[in-house]
């Protein structure tokens, strides 16, 4: 037996994602908030390898700034390997390799994704066996965003977003992700909200979050425009207080040729909607020319899946 056939290496492919719709009720007692979201899973990956190991250990790189991911048990991704193997109960460790091209704390779930592929890729290295059912069921302990990662596509999420159901949405829709030198806390946003509520500076809390038809309608029919008209984020509001500037590049984009544009989930990363490939590459370039960090991505995509 081979020493590659002795330590397998399997490696999983989890997409980032983007909240085309984000509403936020008030915080519970817990602190908590309810949300109604419509997620949309985008082309940029996290590349998960799970090998055998005495240990739980971690390296981590990237196409994107991975200096502030951590690398001890707080990674998201280890914290997945180990809540497996205390499910299961796999006696062993496992060595992660992640590779990031999602933006790290932009609001796009790239730490979400680290841990579903976390997950599917130990699963399938312990044999472990796992149902999808019971993978997302341990990937909602994780985080609100961390079983729509396993899941892919579109779906609505509510309660904290882990209450996931798949949404249909036809063709594809074109995106310019711009950028942020320095990530936002999602914490503090959302503590922002809170404060801009309770000083009326926006609007209330909703009682019940939804999700409205146009936007559902928008996606089945695969119109960018209607999609733009329905989009909206609650948390944006909070984002643009913290970082003016967010705001300015929403109206560059929209000033050359996006049909809307908005922070994702808790920003700082600004999601700008073209009508087509065309448009967004010649928007691409646009903001390149000015000076902006700004990615090509489209969506929808598939979930986490192991891959050769």
């Amino acid at each position: 037996m081979t020493l590659a056939a002795a330590s397998p290496t399997v490696r999983v492919r989890a997409p980032g994602k983007l909240n085309v719709f984000f509403a936020v009720g008030a915080a519970g007692e817990d602190g908590y908030h309810d949300v109604a979201s419509v997620y949309q899973a985008v082309s940029l990956y996290e590349d998960v390898s799970a090998s055998d190991s005495d240990d739980f250990t971690l390296a981590v790189s990237g196409d994107v700034d991975v200096e502030s991911v951590p690398l001890d048990a707080s990674n998201l991704a280890i914290r997945a390997a180990r809540l497996l193997a205390e499910h299961t109960g796999y006696r062993g460790g496992v060595h992660l390799g992640i590779h990031k091209s999602v933006p790290v704390a932009g609001g796009m779930g790239g730490g979400s994704a680290d841990a579903a592929g976390a997950l599917l890729a130990c699963d399938t290295l312990w044999q472990t066996g796992l149902s999808h059912t019971e993978l997302h069921t341990l990937a909602a302990q994780l985080g609100a965003d961390v079983p729509f990662a396993l899941l892919g596509g579109t779906a609505v999420g509510v309660g904290r977003g882990d209450r996931l159901t798949p949404a249909l949405a036809r063709g594809r829709f074109d995106w310019v992700l711009v950028l942020a030198d320095e990530g936002l806390s999602t914490p503090r946003v959302y503590g922002v909200l809170d404060d801009l509520r309770a000083q009326v500076e926006v609007g209330p809390a909703p009682a019940n979050p939804t999700v409205p038809a146009p936007v559902l309608h928008a996606l089945r029919a695969g119109d960018p425009a209607a999609l733009a008209r329905a989009t909206w984020n609650d948390l944006q509001s909070a984002a643009f207080h913290v970082r003016p500037e967010l705001s300015d590049i929403v109206e560059v984009g929209r000033a050359h040729g996006a049909l809307t544009g908005l922070v994702s989930g808790s920003g700082p990363t600004v999601a700008l909607l073209a009508p087509s490939t065309t448009a967004a590459t010649s928007l691409h370039g646009d903001l390149t020319a000015l000076g902006h960090r700004a990615i090509l991505a489209h969506g929808p995509v598939s979930g986490a899946k192991v891959i050769a």
